[in-house]
């Protein structure tokens, strides 16, 4: 009887030891094995989803060819419990230890949106509207509802978001990236009013943030824009009016196709800087950095009018006279 018993036990110990070795090498083999990864894309990972439901989601990817071993390394290691939401981008390479230190790193997906120089308020909100990335939280896509939504009071919400390059993960709102640009554009702001020039003809920032957003408007050229804050800031310290274009496009809206004609300088609207003396009300306008230290440290100087170039430059008068004759050799071609 004992000789069967021991015939039997080392028959087990020997299924069991090759049973152990194949069940080793085989796990051995698929950690070591890169994962079933073709081509880059993004694996989402659910708020609150559990190991055993991740593993089938990425078995129904054909990522894995065992998700049984992946849930054992996981769960082995602890690793399970560490898994953090989000979206990862997943390589071709990556080994499942690899793809687990990605899950637990948090090192999710950024998306970006841009939101540029010289765009109005309905530029700005079109392009936050299409993103199909953010969260969309905004009842509707209007000024007065994105200034409800920040908390913030005042009439007008033109030129209060800074433009830039804004990145965020998935599940970011709109109003909370718009946040984000509202304090970059704050912060900025007073950055650059604490430093301003004396003497500038501005009762607060507000009033320099509206300087800016024409500058803004009137040239893409660096070096262009402080000697153009020269010229609006010496006329209104000579209480002349502004006359500037774009405060003229701003006025018109929809109206405007692409030229102003003569009509257009007498439109009643208190962006119309022809008609009235000042600033507008509100800046016209999406607003740099560079326009906001353009606008507080204007180019000394005795230019009072400028007319664009065919080159997208623009000639400077210190007269009426030579400005209407630089505006019939750049403008009227005469």
């Amino acid at each position: 009887m004992q000789k069967y018993q021991l015939k039997f036990i080392t028959s087990a110990l020997i299924i069991f030891i090759v049973s152990s070795t194949f069940f080793y090498l085989d796990y051995k083999k698929f950690i070591e094995t890169p994962l079933n990864i073709k081509v880059p894309f993004i694996f989402e990972i659910e708020p609150g989803i559990t190991f055993r439901d991740l593993n089938k989601k990425l078995k129904s990817y054909n990522v894995l060819d065992n998700h049984y071993y992946l849930e054992l390394y996981a769960r082995y290691s602890g690793y399970a419990k560490k898994i953090q939401s989000g979206e990862y981008r997943l390589t071709p390479g990556l080994r499942p230890p690899d793809i687990i230190n990605i899950f637990i790193s948090g090192d999710v997906v950024q998306h970006s949106i841009t939101l540029l120089e010289g765009w109005d308020i309905n530029e700005m909100l079109t392009e936050i509207s299409s993103n199909n990335t953010l969260k969309k939280s905004l009842k509707n896509y209007s000024a007065k509802t994105l200034l409800s939504a920040l908390g913030v009071t005042g009439a007008h919400a033109e030129g209060l978001f800074f433009p830039d390059t804004y990145y965020f993960t998935n599940g970011t709102t709109d109003v909370e990236l718009l946040r984000r640009a509202y304090l970059r554009r704050e912060s900025i702001l007073k950055q650059e009013w604490e430093q301003r020039d004396s003497g500038l003809p501005y009762k607060n920032a507000y009033e320099a943030l509206i300087m800016a957003s024409i500058i803004e408007k009137e040239t893409a050229l660096a070096t262009e824009r402080s000697l153009i804050a020269g010229v609006f800031v010496r006329r209104l310290q000579k209480k002349m009016k502004l006359q500037t274009d774009p405060t003229v496009v701003y006025a018109m809206g929809d109206q405007y196709n692409g030229n102003i004609k003569k009509k257009d300088l007498n439109i009643d609207s208190p962006y119309n800087t022809y008609r009235y003396h000042g600033l507008p009300p509100s800046p016209i306008a999406l607003v740099g950095q560079e326009a906001i230290y353009a606008a507080l440290h204007p180019e000394l100087g005795e230019t009072l009018y400028f007319v664009a170039k065919k080159d997208g430059s623009h000639y400077f008068s210190k007269t009426l006279d030579e400005h209407n004759r630089a505006v019939k050799k750049y403008q009227l071609n005469k």
